[in-house]
């Protein structure tokens, strides 16, 4: 799965590789975290739009949003038989710019397990575009949001050493059949795939990243062993037994 991104690189870059018509004025994140407000370019009335969306999915039959689980990725394999994602595949596909994103490899268990962090980005530091799917969600007050997540499918060979999932990651050639929304999903089905190996390389970082106040070019900096953190120990009980950490992966509880 992929919970944090970078978009650093200015609006003209976004808006050459995407050719939307609009301007933004977005700044450089190297840190985006769920529930943010997120860039995304769509298909409106013939052409691309460029806007901004809520990332966390929420079908239209929620209620009320604070009693649904946060769905920032869709696993590909089952988005097409999912009725929370089923019409949204169908209709409502999108691209969700990015030139980074991060990834934590977890090693050891219990008190001494360590989370690295890595870094996975294009070799040229260029732009890409996670395939993702979008949906309007209204409120009992009559207000709407707008949300996003990406799409994700098994690992590529580099990620599979760290992490089961990837992104799933639409070359610059398919957006159109990507975006198309008469498109059929079973027309699109091929494009879910993971990445070429080459596509990307991975970067060893810091652990600015864990924390989503830092959102500088340091998020960024490569590993330094001379200042890294020792892993802290787990917090223990009025017993003396590790406390127990939930589990969120992110794809919420309709997988």
């Amino acid at each position: 799965m992929c919970g944090r991104y970078a978009i650093t690189l200015p609006p003209d870059a976004m808006r050459s590789l995407f050719a939307y018509r609009e301007q933004p004025n977005f700044p450089p994140r190297y840190n985006i975290a769920p529930t943010q407000p997120v860039p995304v370019v769509r298909l409106h009335d013939g052409s691309r739009q460029f806007m901004l969306m809520r990332w966390g999915f929420l079908p239209g039959w929620v209620k009320d949003p604070r009693d649904f689980p946060l769905v920032i990725n869709i696993r590909s394999e089952s988005a097409a038989t999912k009725p929370s994602f089923r019409a949204a595949l169908t209709r409502r596909r999108c691209l969700m710019p990015a030139d980074a994103f991060y990834e934590w490899h977890r090693l050891g268990q219990g008190r001494q397990a360590e989370n690295r962090a890595y870094m996975f980005r294009r070799p040229d530091r260029g732009l890409f575009a996670f395939a993702a799917l979008w949906e309007t969600w209204h409120s009992p007050d009559g207000s709407e949001i707008d949300t996003v997540a990406l799409v994700n499918g098994p690992a590529n060979g580099l990620m599979a050493a760290i992490h089961e999932r990837c992104p799933v990651i639409i070359a610059p050639r398919d957006f159109d059949c990507w975006l198309d929304p008469m498109a059929d999903a079973k027309d699109t089905a091929h494009l879910l795939r993971p990445p070429p190996d080459d596509l990307l390389e991975m970067v060893r970082i810091g652990n600015a990243v864990n924390k989503v106040a830092h959102d500088g070019p340091e998020v960024q900096e490569p590993f330094d062993p001379a200042t890294a953190e020792a892993p802290k120990a787990a917090a223990v009980t009025a017993r003396g037994k590790p406390t127990a950490r939930a589990r969120d992966d992110g794809q919420g509880s309709l997988f």
